[in-house]
């Protein structure tokens, strides 16, 4: 099954859970947005939302940063 992450078309072997395949790619949870078909999901849904065939899937990162006092 083919999904459209970040852009870029990747190739998932089976239906799974945003939760499940965040975990397998192993990002960090509190750090991370999950956008899918252009709806920014709660991380409530994570485990319930399953990616389907040509879902467009943005995963948006925090970074900090800043200056030293």
């Amino acid at each position: 099954m083919e999904i459209l992450l970040n852009g870029k078309k990747e190739n998932i072997l089976k239906p799974i859970t945003i939760k499940d395949f965040i975990q397998a790619k192993g990002w960090e949870p509190d750090r991370i947005v999950v956008e899918i078909n252009l709806e920014i999901l709660s991380k409530d849904a994570w485990a319930e939302v399953i990616l389907k065939e040509n879902d467009h899937v943005e995963i948006l990162g925090f970074v900090g940063g800043g200056k030293n006092i």
